[in-house]
């Protein structure tokens, strides 16, 4: 049997989800979980396949011992903010899929490989390409920016750096009306000084986490505690509350970077090219 055939097909199937992923993430702002796990279970599927057609225990276990080793490490990065967790179960599910390394013969792929597992060379292209993406997508906010419209000279004010500091705020944050919160948004600061919200936030135990202010006691506020945003549960109570009167109608939330382009495009990277990293530690020592 023609194993390449096979580790095609995975190629084709992985790139195919992370497109619809990255539609999903910048029409949405996130990403479907039955989405990642349709794609995580066709990766235990072809390579219990391959396992079964080789007699070989080794794809099947690479592909659990990936999807394990890749949920545990994204998942901590999820808890310091880097990105959503839809994020980390694309980055799972193609950990899953593809465990190791690429070598398809007739196709001529023979990527740079790492010390590391694949889907970590999918994680360090990723955050490394990330960075010209968020640049543009910052450039495109700030040119959207409401302000200079009305003042073509307001570059100029810039050279102060608290009025920089404010455009930066305005520009990566925005106010909405609270019956078009979404799961996913982050929510910022709001404040308020009843302790009924407060026990409702605590009972709801979802993405909220409730803080009181220091200087000024018996006032609370609110926010997101990860670059997940929001769960549907807490959408919920704080459409609730607000429908009945206990907060405003309108909420702060951060406006989100989509992150998947930048997993799709470290994909392609990993699957053509290799791990950036390695080519650039290669290339540095070749230099030297």
């Amino acid at each position: 049997m023609n194993f390449s055939t096979i580790f095609l097909i995975q190629i084709i199937i992985t790139v195919s989800f992370c497109v619809l992923a990255s539609i999903c993430d910048i029409r949405n702002n996130y990403v479907p979980e039955k989405l990642t796990y349709v794609l995580l279970f066709f990766g235990l599927v072809s390579n219990l396949i391959l396992s079964i057609f080789s007699n070989n225990i080794k794809f099947i276990l690479a592909s659990f011992i990936s999807m394990f080793i890749t949920y545990v490490i994204t998942y901590l990065l999820w808890k310091l903010k880097m990105w959503g967790g839809g994020d980390v179960m694309l980055f799972t599910a193609i950990a899953t899929v593809i465990p190791n390394g690429l070598n398809i013969d007739f196709l001529n792929i023979f990527p740079q490989l790492s010390v590391y597992p694949f889907a970590f060379s999918v994680v360090v292209n990723s955050i490394l390409v990330s960075f010209p993406f968020l640049m543009v997508f910052f450039i495109h906010l700030l040119i959207k920016n409401e302000i200079f419209k009305g003042h073509p000279t307001y570059w100029i004010s810039l050279l102060n750096i608290e009025n920089l500091r404010n455009l930066i705020h305005n520009t990566l944050n925005k106010t909405i009306p609270i019956k078009d919160l979404k799961e996913g948004n982050i929510v910022n600061d709001y404040y308020f000084d009843n302790e009924y919200i407060n026990e409702l936030i605590k009972e709801n135990d979802g993405n909220l986490e409730v803080f009181e202010c220091k200087d000024e006691k018996g006032k609370y506020y609110f926010k997101s505690m990860s670059a997940g945003g929001i769960t549907r549960k807490d959408m919920y109570l704080i459409k609730i509350l607000s429908a009945q009167e206990f907060i405003g109608k309108d909420i702060s939330i951060k406006i989100t970077y989509p992150f998947t382009p930048a997993i799709f495009a470290g994909l392609l990277i990993a699957v053509f090219y290799g791990d950036i990293m390695m080519l650039f530690t290669k290339n540095l020592v070749l230099v030297i």
